[in-house]
This record gives structure tokens, sequence and C-alpha cells, in this order.
């Protein structure tokens, strides 16, 4: 089928699917396979843009051995602090094994091959990947919006969502979708910092829901920064691990690589840091350059031989596009809180299946891939169930800042909106490096940026996708420094100077929400409230607001033992 380039100003269908990557294909194509009628808009062109569309990506295949398995879901326990699932993970997976082996047979791809002479099937390159996706969903009947970024959800009277507006850029005008069902595959919010092909990835989507009355968990494991060539922006850090790194005066930088960059982001703080692949011997140079090319490129084009030369790095903020933060996800199907709203990918929690610790390029794109086929499948389900009513209900636009200003005053700038909120979150000392007072301090700030977009910021047209994206970015700081502020303690990513052990009473999940005023309660892995009584009820966090952060009641209440 061809891609929808002129379109009257409503459309229906039975499941829309906002966003264009691995997420947001694999979400269409199941629910297009399961007999729905399809909608896929993407705010810039299906298929290239996004973070897996310009780079390569591993992917977690494993084969179903089950000591593999065991092995490779145990593996990640410790680093993410004990706060994944393993049935998640084991269902991960399942979905992404038979999807792969799938996608190999139907899509063609054209996977490395061993020695063995087997394919390798444990990485996909971008660009191609993506390609081929765009065909797959062409053949299965999706209709593609290209260059049609969606401004706001639509929910009928009892909050469920029935839809989606939105901007065609090339057309220059709006659009409404109405549909049973709507997949969020927006991607997760990279604040705009650089990194590859991440500057789409503006969050939009978590808005969107948090405005719909749905629910985050894990925005304190957001504070990921990848390693880049300085001056540069590919942040692919697998092959580091590889790498010595040293200070500007050439002495060693003791404890920097592997997971661990807090040195790397201190002693960018006082200058320079270099670094060099050397500890990668001949068979693995030969290895990384056939599995990502792409990451050789910016060397070549220097002059620059990364195995026998030193070069300069800097660190990227990726946030929740690399972090495990998002919007959570209340069943098997991916479905939000909202009825009839479903989250897929990076836009979606990673706690599941990573706990507190970035799943890197791997098991996020497992997640992609096995996240999306259970959305779409969820999400065909619900509007099938509604029936034809589905598309007759009446809805409206929940969209708030950026989109519907609580004041008549002078317009905020989205520019200087986002310029503002990066000097909070970019900085090493304060999203990397964290300490509660720096937090209190920048929600403070934060919130002062949220208040005047929220009351100011209008514009029609292409200023109203600006305006959103910056509301959107400004929401995310909120959300994941509020959350963080609630976890006196380091564990995971979400490590906090301040207190730099890990806590056996705060073993549990933060779920955050609300826009203006933001609230943080704790769940254990199941999604339970881990304390009761008057405050306990809901689990609220006191003092989330800024101030200290204490979960009430938080000695000893989950009944965990130490890990």
């Amino acid at each position: 089928m061809p891609e929808v380039d002129v379109i009257s100003d409503e459309l229906i269908a039975d499941v829309f699917v906002a966003g264009g990557g691995p997420a947001a294909a694999w979400a269409a194509l199941r629910a297009a396979r399961d007999g729905a009628d399809v909608v896929l808009a993407d705010k810039g062109y299906c298929g290239t843009s996004g973070a897996t569309a310009s780079a390569g990506t591993g992917v977690w295949y494993v084969p179903p051995d089950p000591q593999l398995r065991a092995e490779a879901i145990a593996g990640r326990d410790s680093l993410g602090g004990y706060l994944s699932d393993h049935r998640w993970a084991n269902r991960v997976l399942d979905e992404t094994y038979d999807r792969i082996n799938e996608f190999a047979e139907v899509a063609k791809f054209p996977f490395p091959v061993g020695a063995d002479g087997r394919q390798l099937r444990n990485g996909l390159q971008g660009p191609e990947y993506m390609r081929r996706m765009r065909i797959l969903l062409r053949r299965a009947g999706v209709r593609i919006l290209d260059h049609s970024p969606v401004t706001e959800l639509l929910a009928d009277a009892d909050g469920a969502a029935g839809g989606v507006a939105g901007y065609r850029r090339q057309q220059q005008r709006d659009y409404r979708v109405l549909a049973g069902a709507v997949v969020l595959a927006t991607g997760g919010c990279a604040f705009q910092s650089k990194a590859l092909g991440c500057d789409v990835n503006t969050g939009d989507g978590t808005l969107f829901a948090v405005e719909a009355g749905a629910e985050l968990s894990g925005m304190e494991f957001s504070n990921a920064y990848g390693i880049a060539p300085a001056g540069t922006s590919v942040t692919k850090t697998a092959f580091y691990q590889f790498a010595t790194f040293f200070r500007e005066d050439g002495s060693v930088l003791e404890g920097a690589g592997g997971q661990n960059r807090s040195p790397i982001a201190a002693e960018l703080l006082r200058g320079r840091v270099f670094c060099q692949l050397d500890r990668a011997d001949t068979a693995a140079r030969a290895a990384m350059r056939r599995a990502q090319p792409n990451f050789f490129l910016t060397f070549d084009r220097m002059g620059i031989d990364p195995f026998t030369q030193r070069f300069a790095v800097t660190l990227l903020a990726e946030g929740t596009v690399r972090g495990t933060g998002g919007i959570r996800i209340v069943d098997d199907e991916c479905a939000t809180t909202v009825p009839g709203l479903y989250a897929a990918g990076d836009a979606a929690t990673r706690e599941l299946i990573c706990g507190g610790f970035t799943g890197g390029g791997s098991h996020n794109a497992a997640w992609a891939i096995s996240s999306g086929n259970w959305a779409g499948r969820g999400a065909a389900r619900h509007a099938r169930g509604l029936g034809p009513a589905a598309t007759r209900r009446r809805v409206s636009g929940v969209g708030t800042a950026g989109i519907r200003p609580q004041t008549g005053g002078r317009s905020a700038d989205h520019r200087e909106v986002v310029s503002t909120l990066q000097r909070e979150v970019l900085p090493y000392d304060k999203n990397y490096l964290r300490h509660g007072a720096v937090l209190s301090s920048s929600v403070g700030v934060l919130d002062g940026i949220w208040g005047d977009a929220r009351a100011s910021l209008s514009g029609i047209g292409e200023q109203r996708i600006r305006n959103r994206q910056a509301a959107a970015m400004v929401a995310h700081a909120r959300w994941m420094y509020r959350t963080a502020l609630a976890r006196n303690e380091t564990r995971g990513m979400a490590k906090r100077l301040d207190h730099p052990d890990q806590d056996p009473a705060q073993h549990h999940r933060l779920v955050t929400g609300g826009l203006d005023d933001i609230w943080v309660r704790a769940t254990d892995v199941t999604g339970r409230p881990v304390f009761a009584g008057a405050s306990g009820a809901t689990g609220n966090i006191a003092g989330a607001s800024g101030a200290t952060g204490n979960i009430a009641g938080a000695s000893g209440a989950t009944g965990e033992t130490t890990r």
C-alpha cells in the first residue's frame, strides 16, 4: 500500500500508533496482522528517523537453552538493583527469539554468517532493519503518515483513549485520527543533547500519556550518558569495554570504563579525557569493524586509528533513551492505566527486564520488538472489543502545556525554555553525579520553567510542535529529579553522592505521576504499595516535592531481605 500523501482533516482507524522506530513498527505490524485497520504517524520519515535507524544495535537474542537463558537474566540482577522481573525477562527472550527468526525468514534480513555457516542474529544494522520494517508495514496495509507529529491525545468522556490530534508538516495542516486504541511508541527523552539520532526523542508520548492520566515508573533511572569521541554524536558504547582512559597529563584514569563512567564525568569537570581501544586483540578489532562499521566512520574521517592512537572523549546525555524509566504498564499486553492506551519501546519503562540499570542497545532492542508486538496485539484486541462504536465516541484533546496556555500573557519562547532546561539536565555535576541539595535546587528552577511554559507557551502549526517538545522535556526533567530525590540511596544507575550505599529498605520501585503537582509512591516489583497506613494507603512519598524525598515508614516496611 502506498504511503498516505494527502488526507482529509480526519481519519478513522481501529488502532493508531505514534512513532516510527522499531517499537512503533512492530506494534503497527502486529495490530495489522491481527486484523486491525492501522494508522501510524511519525514526526520524521518512518524508517529513517530515531536512534535505531541511524546506527546499528545489538539484540538480546538468546537461544532457548534453560541455562543460557538463566545466565542471561541473572547477569543483570545486581546491576539493576534487583528490581527486574524474571517472568517478564523470559517473556522478552521468548518473543524476541521468535520475532528475530521470523524477520530473518520473512524480511530476508542479511545477518552476517559465523565460522560454522550459521547466521549471527544478535545484532541489527539499523538503516537496513528499519528499511525492511517499513516494507513489511506497507505490505500489511498500514497507513503511514510521515512528517506528521502527534500533538496530543484525544479521550472520551470516561477518560479512555480515542485517538490523536497532530500536524502534517508537508501539508501544513492539522489532522485528527479517531481510533479504538492508541499505542505510544515515541521513544525516550534525550533532551536534545545531540546524541546520534536522538534529537527527535523529546519524550512527547510520555507527556501525552500523563496528561491522559497514565503513570510512570523508574524515572530516577534516567541519567544515562553515552561515551562519544569529542565533537561527535556517536554514542555507541559497547566497544569501550576494550578501552583505557587517560587524563590530559597522560596518566591512566583508574576505575573508568565498562559500566563505570563516574570517573570520566568527574575528570571532564576538570579537564579533557582521552581514550584508546588498546585492549582489543587482532581478532576483536576485525569483529568490531564487521559488527558496527558506523562506529569507525568518525575515526576514519579524522584519520585516527582508535586501537593505536588516543582520542578525546566526552559524555552525552541519553536520558530515558538508554535509561529505564518510562510509562508504567499494567498487564502482559503493555496496557497503561488509561483504558485503550498502550506503551511500547523506550516510551515504556524497561524496569521489568533491566531493573534500575540501562539495557544499553541489546536489551532495549529486544524490548522494542517484544513490547511492540504485545502492545499491537493488545490494542487490536481492545479496539475489536469496542466494535463500531469505538470511532463514534465524542472525544476531545487533553493536551496542556504548549497547546492550551493558562493565561493570555506574553507567550514564552520554546528556544529559551529548552536552553534553560538543558542547563539543569545536561551538566554532569547536576544529573550524573547527583546530590540531593543540587537536585533540590534544580527542581526549583524546573518548576519555574514549567510554570512559565504552562501559563503562556502557545502557537499553531510548527510552533505548536516545538512548544510541545519543549514542554515534554521540562516535564521529564521534573519527573526524574523528583523521583531521584525520593530514592535516598544508590541503586542501579540512580547514584546519589550523598547516599552512596544501597539501602535494603528501599528495595522497591517508584511510581510517578502528575503535571503541575507531581507525586511519587513506592510499590514492590509486582506493583503493590509497599506500606500501609494513613499515608501508606497509596504508598505516597513524603517530601517528593524536593525537600527530602524521605519515604514515610520506609524502615523495614518492605519486608525484603538484604540483597
